[in-house]
């Protein structure tokens, strides 16, 4: 029988089963397709050597007048600004208790009870001391006066941080009458907390039986941020709207916008915030409304209600006849769950609905349209902005807007819904990559309660892949040159330059594969057929050196005779550019032809792969 060629058909196709398939392929770890044939994805390294504290949770990057460019971070635990190599803390400060802290040490022990009447801090909180003096011992004036990190809250009143030394016996002072205590704004967890009740925060927080309620500061911390010009205005989910001035540097904090010079009526809570485009009205969503005098905002989110400032005017929020600020409230849905700025519009996803909002002018400002019920969105960030659209996932499947919403056929649609964590669909994210015309979603899988996989469409080319990583935010190219996501492990966090080389920030990439469905080896299926040899098409594109001793990929060969058998592997040879041909003795009805990758150094792209039949009989 004569050499049989396969070029498998493009894309990963998991909606059947893996004999109906045949043809095409049928698994994938961190492989793309590119003009229709399977090839390794880029690399990632290290942005910069320096670590952030926290998950990161959003990316934002903006050039100031001066051309400077800035990113900004927004993580569980603060919010930075990464200039250069440097991560610069601008989380803004709650509240400063000024000459009320008093400190208690035990000899032995780097463990520091501070006391300071409703400090309301919780547990992971930063506080900055400063002005306190020495305990007397090992606990110097230096060793207080700076950022400590919160360890347990005792009581109310009193809450622990570990010192830089440990105490002894001299250490019997409180650390004066003059201890100025600033706390920053509350940190948040990891995870979703879809309810109320006991188990609801982070553990050891209150006592045994309590019950919870949900707030911004024990719930999945989540970050919105938006450059108004030069400066920055951020929001963590659910809490206040800041506001960071790019003229006063790096050295200082993002401050609350009611704290703005000529600052009326602003909103105190958000779940997102958004500065639009050519009109240039900063825009809270699901924001706390005013009063019924108008006087003063409730403090209370009302998650359908949208606040919008003056133009041009981030500190004015009073409507009057002689400006442009107001609100608008949605009506189907129960919450605003994200909202996207988009051409000329801004789409608002609630839970059940699409709308949107466009400039109208005065008097009324911003104008509503129902675009869509009955679609709603998996995550605040769980839509994404691209070159042919926006692109968003839903509970149950994936959709496109171009003017109007349109369902995506999805050939990992079943594999992706049936494997998704649903209690932590909050933490799933999109995430654009232009340069390979890509559009993808970072989620959890079935247990787990940290992203650990994706899935990527090809929006040139209408294929799907699905894949294995780990990454909490993405921002594409664009400001800087390449896309940027990171990635953190016992909150520590680094930002990583992507489509970088071919490797894991310096380590091989592991577990890089891709899987055909399965084939006949007999055209007829009745038949034993022998696979005698393969002749190998793969072009090598990596960094390391190519021939024998260079770049190689493993050819892996998997059989079975009946299509509810377990595979079996056959064959596993090593591939190199200079392979002409592999030897095989492989004899079954149906075979797997798999390509995997373990090593440093190594791209590939696979072409169209031959295979030598010889039968053998019916049994």
């Amino acid at each position: 029988m004569p050499l049989q060629k396969f070029l498998f058909k493009p894309g990963i196709n998991k909606e059947g089963t893996a004999y109906s398939n045949e043809g095409g392929w049928f698994d994938s770890n961190l492989v793309r397709f590119r003009k229709g044939l399977p090839e390794k994805i880029g690399g990632w390294a290290k942005s910069v050597a320096n670590s952030f504290l926290g998950t990161g949770r959003a990316l934002h990057a903006w050039v100031a007048l001066d051309g400077t460019k800035y990113l900004g971070l927004g993580t569980n635990l603060k919010y930075y600004i990464l200039e250069g190599a440097s991560f610069n803390d601008i989380t803004p400060i709650r509240s400063t208790d000024e000459n009320v802290t008093t400190f208690a040490a035990t000899n032995g022990s780097a463990v520091i009870t501070a006391t300071d009447t409703a400090h309301g801090a919780v547990m992971n909180d930063f506080v900055t001391i400063s002005n306190a003096v020495s305990l007397g011992g090992n606990i110097t004036a230096a060793v207080l006066n700076q950022e400590h990190q919160i360890t347990s809250i005792p009581s109310p009143n009193t809450y622990t941080f570990t010192a830089s030394a440990t105490a002894n016996a001299s250490d019997s002072g409180n650390g004066g009458s003059a201890t100025d205590a600033a706390y920053q704004i509350n940190t948040g967890i990891n995870t979703y907390v879809p309810s109320t009740g006991f188990g609801a925060g982070t553990w050891s927080a209150g006592t045994w039986g309590s019950i919870t309620s949900i707030s911004f500061i024990n719930q999945l911390r989540l970050w919105s941020h938006d450059n108004f010009g030069e400066d920055l205005i951020i929001n963590p989910r659910g809490g206040g709207v800041f506001y960071w001035d790019e003229s006063n540097g790096l050295t200082t904090r993002a401050v609350a916008l009611s704290s703005l010079s000529g600052a009326n009526l602003p909103p105190t809570l958000a779940l997102q915030v958004l500065v639009s485009d050519i009109d240039r009205h900063v825009i809270c969503f699901g924001a706390d409304p005013l009063n019924a005098s108008g006087t003063a905002r409730t403090g209370s989110i009302d998650p359908m209600l949208i606040a919008f400032s003056d133009q041009e005017n981030a500190a004015q929020w009073e409507p009057l006849a002689t400006n442009t600020a107001g609100s608008l409230r949605l009506s189907a849905g129960s919450s605003i769950v994200g909202a996207l700025r988009s051409k000329q519009e801004i789409l608002i996803w609630t839970d059940i609905a699409l709308y949107s909002m466009s400039f109208i002018g005065q008097p009324f400002t911003f104008g509503l349209n129902l675009v869509n019920e009955g679609v709603g969105l998996i995550s605040p960030n769980g839509m994404v902005n691209t070159p042919k659209g926006i692109f968003w996932m839903d509970k149950k499947g994936f959709y496109a807007y171009n003017g109007a919403v349109q369902e995506i056929p999805c050939t990992v649609q079943n594999y992706v819904f049936s494997d998704l964590n649903e209690t932590q669909s909050y933490q799933a994210f999109s995430f654009v990559n232009k340069a390979f015309d890509e559009v993808g979603w970072f989620y959890c899988s079935g247990n787990s309660n940290v992203i650990d996989r994706y899935v990527v469409y090809n929006y040139e080319e209408n294929l799907w892949t699905i894949g294995s990583l780990s990454r909490t935010a993405w921002l594409d190219e664009g400001v800087f040159d390449n896309p940027k996501a990171v990635l953190s492990s016992s909150d520590i966090g680094y930002v990583y330059n992507h489509e970088v080389g071919n490797d894991n920030d310096g380590l091989p990439m592991t577990d890089v594969f891709i899987e055909s469905s399965d084939f006949d080896i007999d055209p007829g299926g009745g038949d034993f057929q022998f696979i005698n040899r393969i002749i190998p098409d793969i072009k090598f594109t990596g960094t390391a050196a190519t021939g024998s001793d260079g770049q190689a990929v493993n050819l892996v060969l998997k059989r079975r005779n009946f299509p509810g058998e377990a595979l079996t592997t056959a064959v596993t040879s090593t591939c190199t550019s200079n392979t002409t041909k592999i030897d095989t003795r492989v004899r079954g009805r149906q075979a797997v032809l798999r390509i995997e990758s373990d090593e440093d150094g190594v791209g590939f792209r696979v072409g169209a792969m031959r295979l030598d039949f010889r039968p053998d009989g019916r049994r």
